[in-house]
């Protein structure tokens, strides 16, 4: 079978690293306090006793306002049922849409879903006095939200859902895909669509520019041209006075699509990633990904599964409330999905602005490439003879340090290797501890940190890891994760089962079941034999 890196090198017709759905939250910041609420509704709004009422009256007016945009724009109101496909509804409606193609709200949704609210109630003791003092907090209710489904002519299809509950958020899905291919059709550039992305291309190179164009700027410019279009429960006055939204990150999606020549290719890629990775340190892998180290006080789960549904598998990692996808699309294409739903996962705002942007998008691409690079190397492990050797027996570095061979077959060489191929160790780097814990895991028990210390030092003296600079960690070279992959697979693979299906004391009925078994007994009768013939002969 052709390995992975061959697949994507001579069988890939088309490659596209884009922006996929994007799920904001537009918030107000005067309204995130219990100090700015009061200021809201006793000065902003006049009225005498700020509480949960006065809202209520807002959000009544808001309702209406709604209702009355509808009314007034012909679009139809369509109240969900619970379990209900909320995007299957509106398909039909975004579709004629995008047949006239310009700017408008095809329907607005209705449905109750659980959402945060601001709440008042008198203090104790207040509840019959004449101007009581109100104590406000934040609780999960069960109210209205209304989905307004818009075609955009920059963006295509989009939703936007709020609600009329103080503090009025808002919630938009954008799709990247979708609006890189307005901008195709803008320049005159031919494509053909798949589903949520790109089959083809007349100009792949420009392709890949628009893509790397879409920036904060165009989703801020999408979110201000339709709220001024759509009803809202600030007024005017409101806007001037500073309580205006600003947008924050709830779930970024970065892909990465290798559109292959034939669907045969890309089951053959799965078939062989699947295959390679049975027996490689799985589930911290996910730490090379994202580039984070796991200790034993990171929170979160971290898990690996493979899915296989139908005959299309998919590789779904885990990093707390994070993950990356791998899964072949519409039978084509090998399609590479990081999914951050918290970016301060890793250490980045929320807010949605060009330096939170970029770095969101850098570790999207970072992850997406870093999986897809470890799994076409790993496919290729074997370094040539002479490093091979260098590798095995000892050796002098160039400034005279002595480093012992690390010999094949031997167990604590072996079970070093197999603890430091995992995915967690590649970006992130390992302590002397964290490879004492892993080598013990694998069970090579006693293992001390002694040991550790000196393993170490001939891995690095081999060239075969590398010692982070201020401090105290070390990191696999590349040299390191071909030698550590190839002893790892050949060992697990050929010798330790090989060794198994030789050995004399298998029962008969067992070594039948054996080629290999067969064969070599069948070897060794007439290697008997002739041996005996000779020394008769002699």
């Amino acid at each position: 079978m052709t390995d992975c890196a061959t697949l994507l090198r001579d069988h890939v017709t088309l490659k596209c690293r884009s922006i996929d759905r994007i799920f904001l939250q537009a918030y107000v910041p005067k309204l995130q306090s219990v100090g700015q609420v009061c200021i809201f509704l006793r000065w902003q709004r006049k009225f005498k006793i700020p509480s949960s009422a006065a809202f209520g009256q807002i959000g009544e007016a808001y309702v209406k306002a709604i209702h009355r945009f509808a009314e007034r724009h012909h679009i139809p109101v369509v109240h969900f049922q619970k379990g209900q496909n909320k995007e299957e509804v509106a398909r039909p409606y975004l579709e004629a849409a995008a047949q006239q193609g310009h700017d408008c709200v095809v329907l607005i949704g209705i449905a109750q879903e659980k959402a945060s609210a601001w709440r008042s109630w008198p203090s104790p003791g207040q509840q019959k006095a004449r101007h009581p003092h109100m104590e406000w907090g934040r609780e999960m209710v069960f109210i209205n939200h209304f989905y307004f489904y818009l075609w955009d002519s920059e963006w295509g299809a989009a939703f936007w859902k709020t609600n009329a509950y103080a503090p009025f958020p808002i919630w938009l899905w954008l799709n990247g895909h979708e609006w890189a291919k307005r901008q195709l059709a803008r320049a005159g550039i031919s494509y053909e669509a798949l589903d949520n992305g790109f089959r083809s291309c007349a100009d792949p190179a420009a392709l890949q520019k628009i893509c790397d164009r879409l920036g904060p700027a165009a989703v801020k410019s999408f979110f201000w041209r339709w709220v001024r279009r759509l009803p809202s429960p600030f007024t005017r006055a409101d806007l001037r006075a500073g309580y205006v939204y600003e947008l924050a990150f709830r779930q970024f999606e970065i892909s990465d699509t290798c559109v292959f020549d034939r669907p045969q290719a890309g089951r053959m890629w799965f078939e062989g990633v699947i295959r390679d990775h049975l027996d490689l340190g799985r589930p911290d892998q996910i730490a090379l990904v994202f580039h984070r180290s796991v200790r034993r006080s990171t929170p979160g789960t971290f898990r690996t599964r493979v899915v296989t549904r139908g005959v299309d598998p998919t590789l779904c990692c885990y990093y707390k409330s994070s993950r990356l996808k791998q899964y072949f699309k519409e039978g084509r294409a090998l399609r590479t999905e990081t999914v951050i739903s918290d970016t301060r996962d890793f250490h980045i705002g929320r807010r949605v602005c060009a330096q939170n942007w970029y770095a969101l998008r850098a570790v999207g691409e970072s992850a997406n490439r870093c999986l897809c690079d470890a799994e076409a190397a790993d496919a290729q492990p074997a370094p040539d003879v002479v490093t091979f050797c260098q590798v095995t027996q000892p050796s002098t570095t160039d400034d005279g340090l002595y480093a012992a061979g690390l010999r094949f077959g031997e167990a604590r060489v072996m079970t070093v290797l197999a603890a430091l191929v995992g995915f967690c160790h590649l970006v992130a780097g390992f302590r002397n501890r964290q490879m004492v814990e892993r080598v013990r895991a694998l069970g090579e028990v006693p293992y001390t940190a002694r040991q550790a210390t000196y393993d170490l030092h001939r891995l690095k003296r081999k060239g075969l890891i590398v010692k982070l600079t201020r401090t105290h960690r070390y990191q696999l070279t590349s040299l390191g994760r071909r030698v550590a992959v190839l002893f790892t697979k050949t060992y697990g693979r050929v010798l330790a089962p090989g060794l198994s299906a030789l050995d004399p004391g298998l029962p008969e009925d067992v070594a039948a079941r054996s080629p290999l078994t067969t064969a070599w007994r069948t070897f060794e009768r007439f290697l008997d034999h002739y041996i005996q013939l000779q020394l008769i002969a002699a």
